[in-house]
């Protein structure tokens, strides 16, 4: 999905376009990359399209809905999914290895650390529901972990995208 789609999306539908392509981009798909969609939305809030407030909302629910699928088809399909997952994206493996390990160390702080790392962020929710995290602490440090790094993205979008995008040709 290209910029000139997303934004296509986000200016016809709005909300209800910045949350379904955010759930998409947590729940780890290929083609809806959070640095053009986490800034998009800013800008979409300093135009007054949307306030900033209501972003952050929609974003993290977008964010931890995503999360909390990975997470439960981690919990109740275990081994048997994260086999089928590492079948159909081989390059990830061993991303997944590497958060298995850091999930059992390091518990939800792991999660809330994983949430804030590029790549590792999708994936954490994976292994966290493998090793049967405790939903609880799971929804927390990744509410954390989301809020934070959604905050750093739409905020730049809103404070400087507008005119970084200009700079750019793209809007």
């Amino acid at each position: 999905m290209d910029l000139s789609t997303i934004t296509l999306y986000f200016t016809k539908y709005g909300a209800i376009a910045i949350f379904v392509i955010v759930l998409l981009e947590y729940m780890n798909l290929p083609g809806f990359p959070a640095g053009i969609i986490m800034p998009l939305s800013g800008i979409m809030a300093a135009k007054g399209n949307i306030h900033f407030f209501w972003v952050m909302v929609i974003t993290v629910a977008a964010g931890l809905l995503g999360s909390l699928l990975l997470y439960g088809l981690g919990r109740k399909g275990g081994e048997v999914f994260l086999r089928a997952y590492i079948n159909r994206f081989p390059k990830q493996k061993e991303a997944l290895e590497k958060n298995m390990e850091w999930i059992r160390k390091k518990g939800s702080l792991g999660v809330f650390l994983g949430k804030l790392l590029p790549m590792v962020r999708t994936l954490v929710s994976i292994p966290a529901g493998v090793v049967k995290m405790d939903m609880t602490q799971y929804i927390i440090s990744s509410v954390c972990g989301i809020f934070i790094w959604n905050f750093i993205f739409v905020g730049a979008g809103y404070l400087l995208g507008d005119k970084i995008f200009t700079m750019l040709g793209v809007m």
